[in-house]
């Protein structure tokens, strides 16, 4: 069973990039450029540490993520916005110093919780965009994304809290975006017509 839920968060991570790609090429989703430069590097390390944490079927979630980020990488280049703003600069200097104090410590869990640290950071940015252009972003391909996290949490199959943080995390992370995407559009809407 626990195959079965790796494989499902593992697919449905890769099937969010149907949505999300059409949407970006209808020029509807304009990702950040500096989130998913970030997430490219970290969905790297993420799946290195789980690795070196004795994960297996859940490792399915972050290698369907990874290819879905890397992917969305490549096209906010030409299709995404921001980048090289103050906010992303220093955004980008938390992440060189997470990554550096990684390194020192070489323990794969501490790894892990700076990886879920300088991911909070990339989707600050996503965030900021999101609640000021909440039509930016494709709703249906983040609900994908919060439903693989949460396959991924089902896959690991016992309670280890270094196993279970990882994919808990794209689960909220990717909910919370969702509900701030349907949020801002409603808002937005009723406040247009008033």
């Amino acid at each position: 069973m626990l195959e079965f839920f790796g494989y499902t968060g593992g697919i449905l991570m890769i099937i969010s990039i149907i949505p999300h790609f059409r949407s970006i090429l209808k020029g509807d989703t304009k990702p950040h450029r500096m989130t998913f430069f970030i997430w490219t590097i970290l969905i790297l390390i993420a799946f290195l540490s789980q690795l070196a944490k004795g994960a297996s079927w859940s490792l399915l979630l972050t290698a369907g993520d990874g290819i879905a980020i890397l992917v969305t990488f490549i096209l906010s280049i030409k299709f995404g916005v921001g980048g090289l703003e103050w906010r992303d600069i220093i955004s980008l200097v938390g992440v060189v110093a997470s990554l550096i104090l990684w390194y020192l410590t070489k323990e794969p869990a501490t790894a892990l919780f700076l990886i879920i640290l300088i991911d909070l950071i990339g989707l600050n940015l996503t965030i900021i965009k999101t609640w000021k252009n909440p039509e930016t972003e494709n709703c249906v391909a983040w609900a994908i994304c919060a439903l693989g996290g949460f396959f991924g949490v089902l896959a690991v199959g016992s309670y280890n809290f270094i196993l279970l943080s990882y994919p808990v995390y794209i689960c909220l992370s990717n909910l919370s975006l969702t509900i701030i995407i349907i949020y801002r559009k409603k808002y937005l809407h009723l406040a247009n017509k008033a």
